[in-house]
């Protein structure tokens, strides 16, 4: 009986519900219900690294593969409570000034946060900033289909809760060399937590040095001079030709 246990990687099928109506699932026909057209992944993720949901990343620890389980989580665990300081209201002017008509029932972004419009009246607009499913239990059914043994398929795993994209980089001696070095200051803020869950140690490669200006410029000057002392050769051609027939 193989059960996982933290910093295991492991790829999970689930289907999540708040109030009986799903919002979130890794199966393909149901994702359809969610006019959900992107392809339909398997989940990976880091035991007890908070990849998920806090309360599900708990649960897992000490389940078994292949066996099929369910989780109910109060809001308390899953996205806390809603909070009426969430509740702003914002011109509408904001909106007209985006060339946008606001709409009860509408999301948007606006400072980096997604809300959902709840009214609109009197030049005003009141939104609710508060996660969709915050105060709201959740029920979720899944299943631990394997570990994840692969080097690489932890690291793209990775990539894709910290990252939101996949860099290019290859595997050398424990070590997970990214092929761009532009991103070391942002590798560095993860890269102690990135070896603690993987046991590798993760680095960019080194920046190329830049050329030397004034290297560039004399290799340029050779190749200006060379052809002017090939005219010059051209053109003692004739005299050498014409002294050699008066001799």
């Amino acid at each position: 009986m193989t059960t996982v246990k933290k910093n295991d990687f492991v790829e999970i099928e689930f289907t999540g519900r708040a109030n009986n109506e799903l919002f979130d699932t890794t199966n393909k026909e149901e994702a359809k219900t969610l006019g959900i057209d992107v392809e339909i992944k398997p989940l990976i993720v880091s035991v007890g690294n908070q990849m998920i949901l806090k309360g599900f990343d708990e649960y897992l620890d000490g389940k078994e593969l292949n066996k099929k389980y369910t989780l109910h989580l109060t809001s308390e665990k899953a996205f806390g409570k809603r909070n009426p300081q969430l509740l702003r209201t914002i011109p509408i002017r904001v909106f007209h000034e985006k060339q946008t008509n606001p709409v009860p029932g509408m999301s948007f972004q606006l400072d980096d946060h997604v809300a959902k419009i709840l009214s609109v009246s009197g030049g005003r607009v009141i939104a609710d900033f508060n996660n969709p499913l915050a105060g709201k239990d959740l029920d979720y059914e899944f299943t631990i289909k394997r570990l994840v043994e692969d080097n690489s398929e932890k690291v793209n795993a990775l990539q894709d809760f910290f990252f939101k994209t996949r860099l290019e980089f290859e595997i050398k001696d424990k070590k997970v060399i990214f092929k761009k070095p532009e991103i070391k200051p942002f590798l560095d803020i993860f890269k102690q937590k990135f070896k603690d869950m993987t046991g590798l140690d993760f680095e960019t490669e080194e920046a190329k040095p830049k050329e030397n200006k004034e290297k560039k410029e004399e290799v340029s000057e050779v190749k200006i001079e060379a052809p002017k002392k090939l005219e010059e050769k051209k053109q003692d051609a004739p005299r050498k030709q014409e002294r050699q027939r008066k001799l």
